[in-house]
């Protein structure tokens, strides 16, 4: 039986990309409060400071680090600034992402390839320059990647084609790591969420009755909230998931049931 220990992070260290707002937000806010001294990283400087700063409020710590997935040198540097402030590095949550929204006939075939180059490519860098560091490390490790209802289900809107099949993509990408790394004690997994608000699906829900379409689809009958996410990523990265590896979690209100 898992003790209460077995649901906390204190003494670790972990990156989570795209920290600044929506769904990273909450996982950095969620792994802080079990203990993890998180560094923060994104493009937007201005807020991951005041997440950093409402973490420390409560106790935790956060380091800041601003970076940009498309820059190649970006995951090293990372890594680097990660191992520099805490002495160590056992996690990493891949959320940072990119999407266009066109229908595929139109498709702006630079724009496709932007988005699969930041949500497969870079995902890749940085799990493996974390697991770099991690194997030399000695104490294992773990890897959270954020998948997509999208990945396994067809869109309803104007058309997300490079988005879903990155993330399709990338669930394969999480099932081989996890083979690999298994020996060194590193388990990959992924996060497939459904309808949670946030602003880089703003854009996909502005249409009038699009929300409410999506929210017709989900059998719990609302959309995801702080709450459903954070208890998961823990979950994932704690001892009390040591047995699980290359599996992906659709957190998603039974949308994928369909």
């Amino acid at each position: 039986m898992a003790s209460a220990a077995s649901f906390r992070l204190d003494g670790q260290s972990a990156i989570v990309t795209g920290a600044s707002s929506g769904l990273g937000r909450i996982m950095a806010a969620a792994l802080a409060e079990a203990g993890a001294a998180v560094l923060l990283t994104a493009r937007r400087e201005a807020e991951l400071r005041v997440l950093a700063e409402e973490i420390a409020a409560r106790g935790g710590r956060a380091e800041v680090e601003v970076a940009d997935l498309r820059d190649p040198a970006h995951a090293e540097r990372l890594v680097g600034r990660a191992h520099q402030a805490f002495g160590r590095l056992d996690g990493v949550v891949l959320n940072a992402g990119a999407s266009t929204l066109a229908p595929a006939e139109r498709e702006d075939m630079d724009a496709f390839a932007d988005v699969v180059a930041v949500n497969l490519g870079a995902q890749m860098r940085l799990a493996a320059a974390g697991a770099r560091v991690m194997m030399a490390g000695g104490r294992g490790g773990w890897v959270i990647a954020m998948s997509s209802i999208l990945a396994v289900r067809a869109g309803t809107g104007p058309g997300v084609a490079a988005y879903a099949a990155s993330k399709a993509g990338l669930e394969h990408l999480v099932r081989e790591l996890a083979r690999q790394w298994a020996r060194h004690d590193i388990r990959v997994n992924a996060i497939a969420p459904g309808y949670f608000p946030t602003a880089m699906n703003a854009p996909m829900t502005a249409d009038p009755g699009r929300r409410e379409a999506i929210l017709a689809r989900t059998p719990l009958g609302r959309a995801g909230e702080a709450e459903d996410l954070g208890g998961v990523v823990v979950v994932l990265a704690t001892p009390a998931a040591r047995f699980l590896t290359g599996q992906t979690l659709r957190v998603d209100g039974g949308m994928s049931v369909w």
